[in-house]
């Protein structure tokens, strides 16, 4: 008769093995794998024929594994004995899983041949869930804050021994009780209600509660109050962590006098100042009343301590601080911020009477150690909502009005204007553009023919700059120059165009034409002390340019302060062989002054002469005072702006000899001088004057 076992027909056996979940490995006598099944493949990565032969620990263990075991399991499979035991192990991809590892031996008392079958079940869960409980457990018992966890009643079922060193309480003591047997009865009913609204909206509060410990103390807590959920449904714990910051809410009172207080004259700092000034921008824009911050600072308060010492200085800081909180409205805000400087904060309108109010309040004189003194202050203005900036800003712009208050003397100040800043602060961003356009290489020069109306020929080019942005294209002189006059980069720029112009100069003498160029030179560069010897560098660079060649152009309407270093500049170039001309001559004051006393050699006339001589006689009349004049100290005249036939016909009537303008020629790339000045001389070739070039049109034809 059969066994039950024996009657299960082998095929179902092999299909049971084949879909359970566990995983089944069968190994030959050696310990070598010679079957698995599905699931074993599915789980671990490993299929069938890629490890059959291999033994299990050496493809399952890995960095983690418990090497005991291992030989654990090694010694079982030697003495062929059964075995059961928790083992990590790793898929293909180095994965690591917990398994509970099942193995018994078989052979002739099963009917086949001598082995072992190994039923694995996978219990990475639980074992991260042991392993959970017990860090768990760790927490809780050597956590530093306090831990009380309660039921839905709110009654406490546990505490940690960190609770017992901050409340005084043994767990026994409250087991049971509601944790209200800590409260200190400083919070209203109202607090405690809105605090479980939170908890029963959001299953979670925090927030700083004072209670009292068992020995009656008060102490300051940091407390956190979780909301925990079982799988019962209204089924939850609470569970809340609190620490003692007692000590910490008193520190943070001191460092609180002391970070925003100043000690020597107990009035507000900088810090504080600008946190009520942003609380008082709130109200007036609230209420649509303007505000108004004041930026004092001493006159000359250095000199009090260096002649009297810091003491007596320190006592008349604390002198004016008292002054202005008893003179000035008890709605006034009054902060020193640093040295001698004082920032207040006035609610509402005050006139320019008021703001010397102010001053008069630190003009009046102080007595210290029976020694009289007098000292006054300079004030700065910014009001609000009229500069419409943040707290910061308007104590910065306060500090700049205070700064031009200064300029035009003691006892002075100054109002705040936005539309002055804001020019200056476009003009800042405009710079670092520039100086990155300069780093970049993104400028360019283009040139202008002049022409010797005696012939026709062009007698040399001007050298213009222009910046080539690269998002707004190509940006002319009179867009970005105005910003760079009076700034760090004037000197910078203006070299890189000496430089530049020297070196197209040199492109083209190798190219076989020596082309005269004009290059224009602010009067900062000109007195910049390093000017000459850095003219005399780029002749040495490229000595195949001809200094006769290179024409400096001082502008007229640019002031020169001195006069004599300018003129010693000039002379030191004309040494070195380059020519200078007077560019805009006529729009600036001193015209006649630098004639007489600069050296120079050509006078250029403003374009702004030449637009209307036809039809002006003013201007007509000043032009030809101009060539008379250059006439007698014999220079060369040179027209600029000549745009048409009619233009260049009365300068020649008028003896001038050179023009320039928008009738020859607008400016051009370098590249296309040489083009242009060959098609020019063609088409010149049978008119060599002037009055000749209606006649074809040549006039304004390459405009």
């Amino acid at each position: 008769m059969k066994t039950p076992s024996e009657a299960i027909d082998p095929l179902r056996l092999a299909l049971v093995a084949r879909l359970t979940r566990n995983m089944i490995l069968i190994l030959d006598a050696g310990g070598a794998l010679e079957w698995v099944n599905t699931a074993f493949e599915q789980h671990t990565g490993y299929r069938l024929e890629d490890i059959k032969g291999r033994r299990p620990s050496d493809i399952l263990a890995g960095p983690e594994t418990d090497r005991d075991s291992i030989t654990r399991i090694r010694q079982h499979l030697f003495c062929n004995t059964e075995f059961e035991m928790d083992l990590l192990q790793y898929t293909r991809e180095g994965k690591p899983y917990w398994v509970h590892t099942y193995c018994t031996p078989v052979g002739e008392a099963q009917g086949v041949e001598p082995g072992f079958v190994i039923v694995q079940t996978d219990i990475s869960d639980r074992k991260n869930g042991e392993r959970g409980l017990r860090i768990a457990a760790s927490v809780f018992e050597r956590s530093h804050d306090a831990i009380i966890i309660s039921d839905h009643r709110n009654r406490i079922v546990d505490v940690n021994p960190s609770f017992t060193l901050i409340t005084g309480y043994a767990r026994d003591e409250v087991l049971g009780l509601n944790p209200a047997i800590l409260s200190s009865g400083r919070h209203s009913p109202a607090f405690y209600r809105s605090m479980w609204r939170a908890i029963d909206r959001e299953d979670h509060w925090r927030g700083e509660v004072w209670n009292r410990r068992k020995n009656g103390d008060e102490f300051a807590e940091l407390l956190s109050i979780s909301r925990v959920h079982l799988e019962s449904p209204g089924s939850y714990y609470h569970v809340a962590t609190f620490s003692d910051i007692t000590a910490l809410k008193n520190h943070a009172t001191e460092l609180d006098r002391a970070a925003n207080y100043d000690p020597l004259t107990g009035l507000p700092n900088r810090q504080w100042l600008e946190e009520r000034l942003r609380t008082a921008q709130k109200k007036a824009r609230r209420n649509h009343q303007s505000l108004v911050v004041g930026y004092l600072d001493i006159d000359g308060f250095k000199q009090v301590n260096d002649q009297l010492g810091n003491d007596v200085g320190d006592e008349a800081l604390r002198t004016i601080g008292d002054r202005l909180s008893k003179r000035l409205d008890a709605e006034t805000i009054i902060a020193r911020i640093g040295g001698d400087e004082f920032v207040l904060i006035l609610e509402g309108d005050y006139s320019e009477q008021d703001y010397r109010q102010i001053l008069s309040m630190i003009s009046d004189p102080i007595t210290i150690r029976n020694k009289p003194m007098i000292l006054t202050a300079s004030l700065g203005i910014a009001r609000y909502p009229e500069d419409d900036t943040d707290a910061e800003g308007l104590i910065r712009h306060a500090d700049y009005a205070m700064s031009a208050a200064k300029e035009r003397g003691r006892n002075q100040f100054a109002v705040f204007d936005p539309g002055q800043y804001a020019w200056q602060n476009e003009r800042r961003f405009q710079l670092i553009e520039i100086a990155r356009a300069l780093e970049n290489n993104e400028f360019e020069l283009h040139f202008q023919p002049q022409l010797r109306m005696a012939d026709s020929e062009i007698c040399g080019f001007e050298a213009l700059i222009r910046w080539n942005h690269p998002e707004k294209g190509l940006i002319p002189p009179g867009q970005f120059l105005p910003t760079v006059e009076q700034s760090h980069l004037e000197i910078p720029l203006g070299d890189w165009v000496l430089r530049n112009a020297v070196r197209q100069m040199d492109e083209w003498r190798q190219a076989g034409e020596a082309l005269p160029v004009c290059i224009n030179i602010s009067a900062n560069h000109l007195t910049d002390s390093a000017f000459v010897e850095k003219i005399s560098a780029c002749l040495e660079r490229y000595p195949s340019v001809d200094p006769q060649k290179i024409t400096l152009e001082v502008l007229e309407s640019t002031a020169l302060e001195d006069t004599h270093s300018a003129a010693n500049a000039l002379a030191q170039c004309r040494a070195l062989g380059l020519q200078v001309a007077l560019d805009d001559f006529g729009t600036g004051f001193s015209s006649l002054t630098y004639l007489r006393n600069l050296p120079i050699d050509m006078i250029k006339i403003d374009q702004s002469f030449i637009r209307d001589i036809v039809s002006d006689n003013n201007d007509r009349a000043i032009v030809e005072s101009i060539i008379f004049i250059a006439q007698r100290f014999r220079h060369t005249v040179l027209a600029e702006g000549v745009e048409t036939l009619e233009h260049a016909t009365a300068l020649r009537d008028m003896g001038c000899g050179l023009i320039q303008g928008y009738g020859i020629a607008r400016p051009m790339p370098a590249d296309r001088v040489p083009e242009w000045l060959n098609d020019w001389r063609n088409s010149r070739r049978h008119q060599p004057n002037v009055s000749d070039l209606r006649s074809n049109n040549g006039f304004g034809e390459y405009i």
